[in-house]
């Protein structure tokens, strides 16, 4: 018997079969009869054998078309009829070609050639695998996270590629999405600092908005991070530093009011510029004073009584209720509105706009001598609207109607402001250079509010800074507020909050920000932002809608990959965007215990553990 040479003994190994039909991108092979076993052995390696969903190498001359099972049939021999029956021993594959390997064993996504009629077909050999699957190009740094799902190769992410793009994050609960986002950034922080840690702490940030308290742990992400715990519920919470400016930034007051951009807003910015003159006056107190002794004397000498009580009941909101002893103070004392002559009476005998003089007696004027500026900002700014307010509807500048709900809406969240935000001067935000801003004890209008301020602020500050340096903002739960179907604001504020994050993922790359959302709701959230991803991790989605949003904004996702999506196990997910060639099946692997998020289903065995017996 003559020996064959090594490299064809090999290849008679490999073989699967020769290509019978070429239709388009479409390969039919038939599988050699003796290469129906599940699995081969080949140098000490146990390989998969030829089945849907593995790759096939297809030779051509010097190339290697690559291509992917999408299908298998058998047909009997003689049959007049279109349809496949199976048959042991005929098999015939469907393969759609995916890409090809050039001569230096570089890995190319798309069709250069159709492959012949009579070309041989060939498994794919570990090398061959690690080819296709190559997405890292040395001296890039890869980070370790996943293997290929169908042969169980380690397969490493590449950091530029990826993490300098947007990424979206899609499956249900329970599908393994938060173990993926995870994963990720842990290995992506740990991969940088081992690169460089003073580099990476000056010249990258990571913030991350936590709705469900999942990434808290110490060690979850990195031991290096800043948590925000937040809370709305009472007083112990953290509180994030909103920097130098706090409240009197036009643009971090404008969202913590829901301001209108054409009427509130402009508003708004007149309120502040009148606090920034008090603020700067040698006694702000007496500035003040000064402003509503002058009010209230063109109060009192007005005609419309309807004017006259609306914008006394603005004053009461500034002046002091009570008295040095705590007594009750009756700001309307010793005043009588007679409406015949549409006039003030002082103490029943002497009327107002003849004794202007007698405006300095009256309780309302003497009141504005125990007024004092409030300690805390958020106060101080609603009694600085309300100054305003009353200055521009004596020059007929405002209505009321118009501006009081941005006011109304500061007064309701008052109290959350203060126990969310630090308003004092010197503190920043990036104490450590990744930030987890827990949002689980935050009530629902404010878990809309703080990520977009909080958004906002950094982007606008990062763009500011300029250089080379990243921003990275994910989005944990991302449907919270990039849904475009929220029925608790008005569409202005909805239609503000969506273009505040669209105009982030549209135009931040170019600033050196990326945005990461996870979500386990594709269709709530707004197509403009998930069709702006560059890459994708798709775990398993089942609801039919979410099906369809990924499909028309995933447009590199074929046919087969896109079938797969309601069947995929836990932990696996289809990998597809600008850092590959081609859709990728990975099994992301697991964290250890102490690393992973707090995403965990409850058991009812450990919450109700077995009684003991006797």
């Amino acid at each position: 018997m003559i020996a064959l040479p090594d490299r064809l003994r090999k290849e008679a190994v490999l073989r699967v079969g020769a290509v019978s039909a070429v239709t388009g991108r479409k390969v039919f092979v038939s599988v050699d009869t003796d290469k129906n076993l599940s699995e081969l052995f080949y140098d000490g390696d146990v390989l998969r054998n030829i089945a849907v969903g593995s790759y096939v190498d297809i030779r051509k001359g010097f190339l290697s078309l690559i291509g992917r099972v999408e299908g298998e049939n058998a047909r009997i021999e003689g049959e007049e009829s279109e349809e496949w029956t199976p048959q042991p021993g005929r098999r015939t594959l469907a393969v759609s070609l995916v890409g090809f390997l050039d001569r230096e064993g570089h890995f190319f996504g798309g069709t250069k050639e159709l492959p012949l009629v009579g070309n041989e077909a060939f498994l794919l050999t570990k090398e061959k695998v690690h080819q296709v699957h190559c997405l890292v190009v040395p001296p890039s740094v890869g980070l370790d996270v996943a293997k290929s799902e169908y042969e169980g190769y380690d397969i490493a992410l590449p950091v530029d590629g990826l993490m300098n793009s947007h990424i979206a994050i899609f499956g249900n609960t329970g599908s393994g999405k938060s173990n993926t986002l995870a994963m990720l950034y842990q290995e992506f922080i740990a991969q940088m600092r081992a690169r460089n840690v003073a580099a990476f702490i000056e010249n990258c940030k990571i913030l991350l908005f936590d709705f469900n308290n999942e990434f808290t742990r110490d060690n979850c992400l990195t031991i290096h991070k800043r948590v925000y715990d937040l809370t709305t519920r009472n007083d112990n919470g953290a509180r994030i530093p909103l920097g130098a400016g706090g409240l009197t930034d036009i643009e971090i007051v404008s969202i913590l009011a829901d301001a209108t951009d054409k009427t509130q807003k402009p508003f708004l910015k007149r309120a502040l510029v009148k606090q920034d003159r008090a603020m700067a006056a040698n006694s702000p107190t007496s500035y003040v004073r000064g402003i509503l002794q002058r009010q209230i004397k063109s109060i009192l000498v007005m005609s419309d009584k309807l004017r006259i009580d609306l914008l006394l009941d603005y004053l009461r909101q500034v002046l002091p209720e009570e008295d040095a002893n705590g007594a009750p103070i009756n700001h309307m004392q010793g005043l009588e509105w007679f409406s015949g002559s549409a006039q003030f009476r002082l103490n029943g005998n002497l009327w107002i706009r003849d004794n202007q003089e007698l405006i300095d007696d009256t309780v309302l004027y003497q009141a504005v001598g125990q007024f004092t500026l409030p300690d805390d900002a958020i106060s101080s700014l609603i009694i600085f609207c309300y100054i305003q307010l009353i200055d521009d509807v004596l020059a007929s500048r405002a209505q009321n109607d118009h501006i009081a709900p941005a006011i109304n809406k500061l007064k309701s969240k008052q109290a959350d402001i203060r126990r969310v935000f630090a308003t004092a001067d010197g503190e920043e935000l990036f104490t450590e250079n990744v930030v987890v801003v827990a949002l689980g004890n935050v009530n629902l209008e404010m878990k809309k509010t703080i990520p977009l301020l909080l958004a906002k602020k950094v982007y606008e500050n990062h763009k500011r800074v300029g250089g080379e340096r990243s921003l990275n903002i994910i989005i944990d739960e991302a449907h919270n507020i990039l849904s475009r179907e929220s029925f608790r604001e008005s569409e202005s504020w909805k239609d503000y909050r969506l273009e505040t994050f669209e105009e982030i993922i549209k135009e931040g790359r170019k600033f050196g920000v990326f945005v990461t959302i996870s979500s386990q709701r594709p269709s709530d959230i707004s197509a403009t932002i998930t069709s702006q991803a560059h890459n994708y991790f798709i775990h398993r989605l089942i609801n039919e809608r979410d099906l369809q949003s990924i499909a028309s904004a995933v447009s590199y996702i074929d046919r087969l990959t896109e079938e797969s999506i309601p069947t995929l196990p836990t932990g696996t997910c289809i990998f597809s965007g600008v850092a590959g060639q081609m859709p990728l099946k990975l099994a992301i692997r697991p964290l250890e215990k102490q690393l992973q998020p707090r995403s965990d289903t409850i058991k009812f065995q450990a919450l109700v553990p077995a009684a003991p017996v006797g």
